[in-house]
C-alpha cells in the first residue's frame, strides 16, 4: 500500500473540485485545471477531502494510486497558491526581457531568441538576468523552465548559461598553461 496514496487531499476554502468518473476538474482563484486519470484508480469525495484508492490489487493499480493522489494534490495547490520557478542567466551580455506573451533572450548567439510562453504561464524579469515563471500547472511550469534552460545550458568552465535558481554548477579547471 502506498503511504502517499492513503493520505487525503484537503480542499482549501475557495477551491472547487468536480469528479466525473475518472476525470477531475479543479477550479480556484489562480485558474482551472482538469485531467483524466487511469481506470485502475477510484477517486471520490469524502468530508471536503479527495481520496484515492486502487480498484483492484493489480501491480499497475497499486503503482498508480500514489501518483494519482499526488497529481490531484498538485492541481489543488496550483489553483489555490500557484507554483513558481526561477531561472538565473549568467554571462557577459546575456539578458532577457518580457514582451507581450514571449521572452526575448540575448544569449551570446548571433541573433536574439524569442521564446513564446504557453497560455497559463506568466513571466517577469528582474535586473535582466532573473526570470520568474508562475503557473497553476506544475507540470507545464517545469516543462517551460526546462525548455528555456535548454536554449543555453550552463557550461562547466566559466559557468555561463541559464540555470535554475537552486542549481549549483560544478566548475571544471581549465587547461594548464605550457612551460
Amino acid at each position: 500500500m502506498s503511504r502517499i496514496g492513503k493520505l487525503p487531499v484537503q480542499i482549501p476554502q475557495g477551491v472547487e473540485v468536480k469528479i466525473e468518473g475518472n476525470k477531475v476538474s479543479v477550479k480556484g482563484p489562480k485558474g482551472q485545471l482538469s485531467r483524466e486519470f487511469p481506470e485502475d484508480v477510484e477517486i471520490f469525495m469524502e468530508d471536503n477531502q479527495v481520496r484515492v484508492r486502487p480498484r483492484n490489487q493489480t501491480r499497475r493499480a497499486r503503482a498508480m494510486y500514489g501518483l494519482v493522489r499526488t497529481l490531484i494534490n498538485n492541481m489543488v495547490t496550483g489553483v489555490h497558491k500557484g507554483f513558481t520557478k526561477e531561472l538565473h542567466i549568467f554571462g557577459t551580455g546575456y539578458r532577457a526581457e518580457v514582451k507581450g506573451n514571449a521572452i526575448h533572450l540575448s544569449l551570446g548567439y548571433s541573433h536574439p531568441i524569442e521564446f513564446p510562453l504557453p497560455e497559463s504561464v506568466k513571466a517577469s524579469v528582474d535586473k535582466q538576468t532573473v526570470i520568474k515563471l508562475e503557473c497553476p500547472d506544475k507540470e507545464l511550469l517545469g516543462l517551460t523552465a526546462a525548455r528555456i534552460r535548454a536554449l543555453r545550458p550552463v557550461e562547466p568552465y566559466k559557468g555561463k548559461g541559464i540555470r535554475y535558481g537552486d542549481e549549483e554548477v560544478r566548475r571544471k579547471v581549465g587547461k594548464a598553461g605550457g612551460k
